[in-house]
This record gives structure tokens, C-alpha cells and sequence, in this order.
């Protein structure tokens, strides 16, 4: 199998229209003509613009993954479907979107130290003592 050594804006284009499908990178290369993972990441590396341009297409490859959670979970009960299996995939999908795009798949934490998004500080109100007049 001969593999692409060079960089091309059309491996390029091809590795991103299926990375906007939700496919993964490593099984992306596996077809033919296409170059390995390593270096794609090399590409990305060295070349900015293809570090943008598969960035883009792995995000519109995650909103594909999602939608295919919903499809999944939305399925009409087929008269051998099997439940266990239908939840595992979602919910593998739905693990790893949440490792990969955190921001926009994964649970909110906050922490305290977040430069991004502090905590509110405690506001206290001290009101002075008056004294007692009268004694």
C-alpha cells in the first residue's frame, strides 16, 4: 500500500471531510493512499493551517457524534434490538466526547482557582457594635 508522503491540500481535504463525519483519525488512515496518523500529526506540527483545518473538521465531527447519540437513543425498537447495547453506545460516545471537547460535551466544574472563571469571593457586611446607652 503506498502511502501519501508529501503534504497535500487534498489529503488535507480528504482526512477533514471524513473527520467531519465523526470518523476517527486512526481509522482515516487506514484506507488506502492515505498517510499515517503520525504524520498528519506532523503535519500539524509544522503547518498551522492544517492544525486549523483539521481542528475545525474534528468540531463539526463531534456535533456528528452527538447527532448519532440521539439517533441511536431515538431508534424505533427493531424486533431484535438490544437495549444494553444501544445505551453502551451512547454512552461510549458520549465519554469520549467528553474527554475530547470538554467545554462544550463534558460536565461544568468549577474550581476555585480558575483563572477563567473565579468563583465569586464571600462578601461579608461587619456592622459596628453601638454601645448601650443607658448604664
Amino acid at each position: 500500500m503506498a502511502y501519501p508522503s508529501k503534504l497535500t491540500k487534498a489529503v488535507i481535504e480528504r482526512i477533514c471531510a471524513r473527520l467531519a463525519t465523526g470518523e476517527p483519525l486512526t481509522q482515516i488512515c487506514r484506507g488506502r493512499a492515505m498517510p499515517t496518523p503520525r504524520s498528519v500529526r506532523t503535519w500539524m506540527r509544522e503547518h498551522e493551517w492544517v492544525a486549523l483545518a483539521i481542528a475545525h473538521a474534528r468540531e463539526i465531527g463531534f456535533d456528528a457524534i452527538a447527532e448519532d447519540c440521539i439517533e441511536i437513543a431515538d431508534a424505533k425498537r427493531r424486533t431484535k434490538a438490544d437495549p444494553q447495547r444501544d445505551k453502551l453506545r451512547v454512552w461510549t460516545r458520549l465519554q469520549l466526547l467528553a474527554k475530547w471537547d470538554p467545554k462544550r460535551y463534558g460536565e461544568k466544574v468549577q474550581h476555585g482557582n480558575d483563572p477563567d472563571n473565579p468563583l465569586p469571593a464571600p462578601q461579608f457586611i461587619i456592622n459596628p457594635i453601638k454601645p448601650v446607652s443607658g448604664e
